[in-house]
């Protein structure tokens, strides 16, 4: 399979479910309302996956994205309610969101240090975060949410007629694609997922850049994880469950391969794309969510199985 093939196929999978919707489904699914519906709804995947491209690129992966992001809303909430009461003031709303993106940046350091520190595996050490992060969020409120009735710009609010989140997650977007493309930071995380005794040979501090993706991923959780609250003007400590299923899956769907090495942020935000628009038409269409779990499901092993046939390909040609 050629690279310009891998390349498109996300792309063209993306159209053909739109076009499989259209078909069964066109007066609910092809409306504006419900494409901007899909793409606001899709903006906090979207950030989350950009994050999450970069780790699997590096070889690694990240299991605790969604217990972060439960810890993360917990945390800005809680502190928004202690400085401002049941009436939110600006200045509580301000600073509730900067502790929320701080905590996911420090769990996706803790991630970081854990992996490159004591040597484990990262699907170990996010297993055991992920199941830690959702933990301390239940014990916080005794699994209750914090309600912050006023804090529904982020998630709600509009500039020129487009969701304010799906403004950040575009501006987000672009700005992990110029990194990935033209920093040391990212050649580096290309290079360490391809070969990582070769990039450490070659003067790469493997251990630096792996602790700094893995904290960059967590900063990017934080910011979705306040978009979340404010969606909902809640925190919940539930918030997240599963989302670790979609992440993975949008950042596969996209091109980037679990052995690490290979990846686009564009493909990444064609896969968030079509697991959004997948979802969306299941609903429309009634069916289950257990339903679109087997889907998601089939389609990861079917997206790693196309990429291990194009390895094996281009390594026994």
């Amino acid at each position: 399979m050629t690279r310009l093939i891998r390349q498109l196929l996300p792309f063209a999978s993306l159209m053909l479910i739109i076009v499989i919707l259209s078909i069964l489904s066109p007066r609910e699914f092809l409306t504006p309302e419900n494409f901007f519906n899909v793409f606001r709804r899709s903006s906090v995947n979207g950030i989350i996956a950009v994050g999450a491209t970069a780790i699997i690129i590096s070889g690694g992966i990240d299991l605790s994205v969604g217990s972060m992001l439960a810890l993360a809303g917990m945390l800005g909430a809680w502190t928004m309610q202690k400085i401002g009461g049941d009436t939110l003031t600006v200045h509580a709303m301000i600073l509730g969101t900067f502790v929320g993106i701080v905590t996911g940046t420090f769990c996706g350091l803790a991630n970081g240090l854990l992996i490159t520190r004591l040597k484990l595996p990262p699907f170990i050490v996010t297993l055991g975060t992920m199941s830690a992060f959702r933990g301390i969020a239940y014990v916080m409120n005794d699994g209750q949410p914090y309600n912050v009735p006023t804090y529904s710009y982020l998630g709600n609010g509009e500039a020129a007629g487009i969701s304010i989140s799906v403004i950040i997650a575009a501006g987000i977007m672009a700005l992990a694609s110029l990194v990935l493309r033209y920093t040391s930071l990212g050649r580096y995380t290309y290079a360490i997922g391809s070969n990582r005794e070769a990039a450490f040979h070659a003067g790469v501090k493997v251990d630096r850049n792996l602790t700094a993706i893995y904290t960059l991923g967590g900063l990017l959780v934080g910011v979705a994880a306040m978009i979340a609250t404010s969606r909902t003007i809640s925190a919940q400590p539930t918030a997240g469950l599963g989302l670790e299923l979609d992440i993975i899956a949008a950042v596969v769907i996209g091109g980037a391969s679990l052995s690490g090495g290979r990846g686009t942020i564009i493909g990444t935000v064609v896969g968030t794309l079509l697991i959004g628009f997948l979802r969306n038409g299941c609903t429309l269409l009634r069916i289950s969510t257990n339903v679109q779990l087997i889907v998601i499901g089939a389609i990861i092993i079917i997206a790693v199985a196309v990429d291990q046939m194009a390895r094996n390909r281009a390594r026994f040609p």
